[in-house]
């Protein structure tokens, strides 16, 4: 069995992590388990991290999520946020756990899809630090553009059909004008709504909520038949335990929410 954390780095908020356990069970592969967890009040009643003062703040919740995570068996975790949240800072602090995140994620299966990709998201104000992101993880000549909506995290599910609207425009105006080969969705409504930009563009169109899952599950996979696990070389290099054991902010108090668990099943 294969045993995957989705981790929604906000709190137990508006349904978000059944929205996410509708998706695991839907997209998992059956030898699969999946555990859909949220945050704690306790650090803060976030429903989404679109600023980047939201994410500082839950940053070290990531990181003791990722360490508790692989203290407790898990072979990968996703990281639901875009914006690929502590992505690098988790990593450190992992051990032989993959970790990955939507933006890395939906990047590298686009790329294996087409040769130029569009990313619809939220607000303009996301797209100076997705776009660092995307050129961080080498996709630079790959990105046709950004395509901004201008709605917040929550605004998304406030009107459904104008919500619909505005990212279809966006996928249109990324295929028809700029040539895009495929979308990625930085951000959306409802599961499933990636299907319908499919079926009216005739381009891939990539959640990345299922993304992030299905690699996270590919790379644990790979751990799991070939032996390939993270490296902890150089940059990748772990901090010392006895480091981590002296300040002590790393294991102690709560640390998830609500958990739901997606279990595996036998076919």
């Amino acid at each position: 069995m294969v045993k995957i954390m989705y981790l929604s780095p906000v709190a137990h908020y508006g349904g978000h992590d059944e929205i996410f356990a509708e998706m695991a069970a839907e997209n998992k592969l059956p030898g699969t388990e999946v555990h859909v967890c949220s945050f704690p009040d306790s650090i803060g009643k976030f429903s989404h991290i679109e600023y980047r003062s939201y994410e500082g703040i839950v940053t070290a919740g990531i990181i003791r999520a990722a360490r508790a995570a692989a203290r407790e068996g898990f072979d990968a975790l996703a990281i639901g946020c875009f914006y690929d949240t502590a992505l690098h800072d988790a990593r450190e602090v992992s051990g032989d756990m993959v970790v990955t995140a939507p933006c890395v994620a939906s990047c590298e299966i686009a790329a294996s899809l087409s040769n130029r990709f569009g990313i619809i998201v939220g607000r303009r104000k996301w797209v100076n630090q997705m776009q660092s992101t995307v050129h961080e993880h080498g996709h630079r000549d790959r990105l046709a553009g950004f395509y901004h909506v201008e709605l917040g995290v929550t605004e998304f599910q406030e009107d459904h059909n104008r919500t619909a609207t505005l990212l279809m425009n966006a996928a249109r105006q990324a295929v028809e004008e700029d040539y895009a080969e495929s979308i990625i969705l930085g951000c959306t409504m409802e599961v499933g709504f990636h299907k319908k930009i499919e079926d009216q563009m005739g381009v891939p169109c990539i959640d990345p909520s299922i993304a992030a899952l299905k690699r996270a599950e590919y790379g644990a996979l790979l751990k799991r038949d070939c032996g390939w696990k993270p490296s902890r070389k150089w940059s990748c290099e772990s901090p010392p335990e006895e480091e981590i054991a002296e300040i002590g902010a790393f294991d102690s108090g709560e640390i998830f929410g609500p958990r739901i668990v997606v279990e595996a099943s036998a076919t």
